[in-house]
């Protein structure tokens, strides 16, 4: 490229006074160049100060082809090139040029094609276009596959759907099986608006033929970033597929990851049952998932317990106060009496949980009496989780029903035969003495501190006499 091989070349020249806005070509050419990529990338970035000095049809016929036959780079340098040209449109003299930009780079103008397929005819886009996303969709560098999954969506529109149909879903389908586990979670996540931008007529037979086979293998994917990808926009196509395909092909789809070993895969399912509920019913739904659920919710493995306890509230918000209490209310009761610490612990935070999403009259009517039933247990660890759900619920419910149903509780637990049941009598009452009103306080909660300030145990001892510091009762 002679033309641009020297800093004395066109208007380029004037940078040489120190004018940052028309960067010397000499150093352009000597930072493409250069060993640094930090200073490879800088210089791409200012392609379009060269592009405006060089004017349009000195950057047609000198800057491109410099471009093409010098940049042979580091992926990163390659992508920032292909962003640049993607805005180049109007530096090459508009869109009667625009196939100009698509000859430039090895296979990586992607962003360029979706800003240039927007200007040009079918015929136009089938021979200046295609070929040149045909070969990014198989580029050896992943990156540049990346981009054409990133981009599928954008392309999509671009290109129209009988181009779509030939060439678009051929190369998806590859995309979804890339060696490269970063290419299939891109275009696992692109699966769902590929399927809503296809054409209404012929959508549904597209879909279950062409895509959803590909849709099964990621399912059970090695790769967990490729099935959270997928478990993230999967629930969509119900939508668009309807009642009978969802039932028969996209709900052992759903089991399967709802099963799965990933706690983000099967998040990404519970968070969208929505989508679901609204296709296929509440009453086909629980049918169908909530035996996996109360599968889950019932693993030997406590980490899979774990898992659903801290999915409930977003579970019960998906379904519904009467589902919940119908089919779930008894499972997170269950989680209070646990074997294992964490599961009785989230199941507390949980409980606190669904009373803001359900309300005070719901934790009233539901959860409390249940709570406090087991003040009763024989076992001490129980009777402990009694206290610890008050201690979480108390706020959440408000004065009246902490005062009326959980205090008297809480009071009569002081009296109990282990010390540690009665030093977190002791820690309770000063986590919801700030809830009480001064004549419970004073009261009822006083007498009872002072007591326990008494005690043989010196940890009761110690808990009963911070409590009475902390609320100011001496």
């Amino acid at each position: 490229m002679a033309g641009v091989a020297g800093p004395g070349t066109g208007q380029g020249a004037a940078g040489g006074d120190g004018d940052d806005s028309l960067y010397p070509i000499a150093v352009l050419i000597d930072e493409l160049r250069n060993e640094d990529v930090q200073l490879r990338l800088n210089s791409i970035k200012k392609l379009s100060t060269i592009a405006l000095a060089l004017g349009v049809e000195r950057t047609r016929t000198e800057l491109l082809p410099f471009l093409t036959d010098t940049i042979y780079d580091e992926d990163e340098v390659l992508l920032a090139l292909a962003e640049q040209l993607g805005n180049f449109t109007g530096l090459v003299g508009g869109p009667d040029f625009a196939h100009c930009l698509l000859d430039s780079v090895r296979l990586l103008a992607v962003e360029a094609c979706v800003s240039i397929a927007q200007l040009l005819s079918a015929d136009d886009l089938e021979a200046l276009v295609m070929p040149t996303l045909r070969q990014a969709a198989e580029d050896k560098s992943w990156r540049v596959r990346y981009m054409v999954a990133d981009k599928f969506s954008e392309l999509q529109k671009a290109v129209g759907p009988k181009i779509t149909q030939n060439d678009l879903i051929p190369a998806f389908q590859n995309l979804l099986k890339d060696c490269e586990a970063e290419v299939r979670a891109a275009a696992a996540h692109k699966v769902k608006e590929l399927c809503e931008n296809l054409p209404m007529e012929g959508r549904e037979t597209i879909i279950m033929n062409q895509i959803l086979p590909y849709i099964k293998e990621l399912v059970s994917d090695t790769n967990q970033h490729v099935k959270s990808a997928l478990a993230s926009v999967i629930m969509g196509l119900s939508t668009i597929l309807g009642k009978g395909n969802t039932i028969e092909h996209l709900l052992p789809l759903f089991l399967a990851q709802l099963k799965d070993e990933c706690p983000e895969v099967r998040l990404n399912i519970i968070s969208n049952l929505d989508c679901v509920n609204e296709v296929i019913g509440i009453q086909q739904l629980s049918q169908s998932l909530l035996p996996a659920i109360v599968e889950l919710a019932e693993d030997a493995k406590w980490r899979v317990r774990l898992a659903i306890v801290e999915s409930m509230p977003l579970l019960a918000g998906q379904l519904g106060v009467e589902f919940f209490d119908e089919k779930l209310n008894s499972l997170c009761m269950a989680w209070l009496v646990d074997h294992v610490h964490a599961i009785r612990e989230a199941a507390t935070h949980n409980l606190m949980k669904l009373v803001q999403k359900f309300g005070k009259e719901w934790a009233q009517n539901t959860i409390v009496p249940k709570v406090l039933v087991m003040a009763n247990d024989p076992n001490y660890l129980h009777r402990m989780t009694t206290l610890f759900c008050i201690n979480a619920l108390s706020e959440a419910c408000g004065q009246e029903i902490t005062t009326k149903q959980m205090l008297p509780v809480v009071l009569k637990m002081a009296r109990d035969q282990v010390a540690n049941v009665r030093f977190n009598v002791a820690k309770s009452l000063q986590k919801i003495g700030p809830i009480l009103d001064t004549d419970a306080l004073q009261e009822e909660v006083k007498p009872v501190l002072q007591k326990l300030g008494q005690d043989e145990d010196m940890d009761v001892k110690y808990f009963a006499q911070e409590a009475i510091s902390v609320l100011a009762l001496t």
